[in-house]
């Protein structure tokens, strides 16, 4: 974008990529002292940039990870690919004992900069901007003293099965053949109808009893009183959880969040501040809050 006109080539596409994803992970090295061939799991996710070879084959050469790594690359995700990673090399660390879990998450934006003047896919030159995050997980019991967390439960709930939730971010074509990623009006509104459900599946694991018992007795409620009983009790999440990464997608989502799970202004500060200094980095603003947050104390 730097320059004119824009150089929108798979070669730069790929520079920027590997830019990236390089720097992140030089860091982490550096940062944990693990050397890169005690890698056991690589997962790597880029929603639309798609090279052969893949970008976690790039990483193999790059760091000169041993053979038996098993690798895998995550494409067409999009923003939700982040925390989709976590979950593989979660369930991957199960089965393979004592070793270590890269996961690597960015997207491209320059093979993807929309050059036509449709305005529903004009929107995403104007949210999303470059980033990338590069997280180690580990299973070997000499690193619970040194790991900064603790991972306790990943959930997943998917709405794709429902039109206005499969539509509401979609790649194609304009009217005049320019490619681009068009966002729904709709998008809003499916954001919170899906955080919702993702959070019920996750209220009755983490919250506490009394919450789950006020949860329980106005559900029975409700089903016996229907006319006299409006709405389901909603837990007070705050009760079990201290902090909230809510993907910096836009103002309107950040907003609809808010206030679907009533949160304070505190609780999305990272939320909002992320997204007013780097935009939309998809898959990896949530690494960007948590580091905020981290900063913030």
């Amino acid at each position: 974008l730097l320059q004119v006109p824009p150089r929108k080539t798979f070669a730069a596409a790929r520079e920027e990529t590997e830019q990236v994803i390089i720097g992140a992970l030089e860091n982490l090295f550096k940062n944990t002292n693990v050397n890169p061939t005690d890698i056991g799991i690589l997962v790597v996710n880029s929603s639309m940039f798609n090279p052969t070879p893949s970008l976690s084959a790039m990483v193999v050469n790059t760091f000169k990870l041993r053979s038996n790594v098993r690798s895998f690359n995550l494409g067409g995700m999009g923003c939700s690919a982040g925390v989709i990673a976590i979950d593989l090399a979660k369930d991957l660390l199960h089965v393979h004992k004592n070793t270590y879990a890269l996961v690597v998450s960015t997207e491209n934006i320059t093979y993807n900069i929309y050059a036509g003047d449709n305005r529903s896919m004009m929107v995403s030159n104007c949210l999303f901007r470059v980033g990338g995050a590069a997280i180690l997980l580990s299973n070997k019991p000499r690193d619970r003293r040194r790991s900064k967390y603790e991972l306790v439960h990943t959930v997943r709930t998917h709405t794709g099965a429902d039109d206005k939730s499969f539509r509401c971010v979609q790649q194609g074509d304009d009217e005049n053949g320019k490619t681009g990623v068009s966002l729904s009006k709709d998008i809003t509104d499916v954001a919170g109808r899906t955080v919702k459900k993702n959070i019920a599946t996750l209220g009755p694991l983490i919250l506490p009893l009394s919450e789950k018992l006020l949860f329980s007795v106005t559900f029975m409620g409700k089903k016996l009183f229907k006319d006299k009983i409006k709405h389901y009790y909603v837990p007070d999440f705050k009760l079990a959880i201290d902090h909230f990464c809510i993907h910096a997608g836009g103002k309107a989502v950040i907003d609809v969040l808010e206030k679907n799970l009533g949160l304070a202004p505190i609780d999305v500060e990272a939320s909002r501040s992320t997204l007013h200094r780097f935009g939309n980095t998809s898959s990896s603003s949530i690494w960007y809050e948590l580091a905020y947050i981290e900063a913030k104390g």
